[in-house]
């Protein structure tokens, strides 16, 4: 039986990213156009409403001292810019998000079934994954820019996924959601 997600099962389902070059922020949605919401937690501009761990990877880093941007080439801020990214990414199913937030835990193209492992520690990640798909309520809408196969795609079992690049990266996945209340960042950055 899986306990209500509170502050302490929140930041042990984030323990999924910990060993990865993954973003997660969570802001209160303050906009109609949820863009800009998205935008203000790309540049760092929010906290969790809930005052939950967020992670930033570049915290303190020179390339964040550098640019406060970085890693993002932009962040939303206007609606013209909402509209320009709206065309970046496609809206997912609710079955396919644990997948997503679990492919972005592994190197991208990876088939996770393959990993050394992946048997052992596989159950875990989806758990993780679903304890953080708890926290949004029926009704949340979930976007990414991957564009994954079939209208309810698994990204752990696509060999092949085609994306619109976020960052300075050479590869970049991830998954915005969206709800009345709260819109949420999970970006996952690497260099191939």
């Amino acid at each position: 039986m899986r306990r209500d997600l509170d502050a302490e099962t929140w930041t042990d389902a984030l323990r999924l990213y910990e060993w990865v070059c993954t973003f997660v922020g969570v802001a209160a949605r303050k906009h109609d156009e949820w863009w800009l919401d998205a935008g203000a937690i790309m540049r760092l501009e929010t906290r969790d409403p809930r005052g939950w761990e967020s992670i930033d990877p570049y915290e303190g880093e020179e390339e964040r001292r550098e640019d406060p941007l970085f890693p993002w080439l932009e962040a939303p801020s206007t609606l013209a810019d909402a509209e320009r990214y709206r065309a970046l990414v496609s809206e997912l199913p609710r079955s396919s998000v644990p997948s997503l937030l679990v492919l972005l835990t592994i190197r991208p193209l990876s088939d996770p079934s393959r990993l050394p492992g992946w048997e052992e520690r596989g159950p875990e990640k989806e758990r993780r994954a679903e304890a953080i798909l708890s926290r949004f309520p029926d009704g949340t809408r979930f976007y990414s820019n991957l564009h994954g196969k079939g209208d309810r795609p698994d990204f752990c079992k696509q060999s092949s996924l085609a994306y619109n690049p976020f960052s300075e990266y050479d590869w970049d996945a991830g998954l915005i959601a969206v709800n009345n209340d709260e819109v949420a960042v999970f970006w996952n950055f690497q260099n191939l």
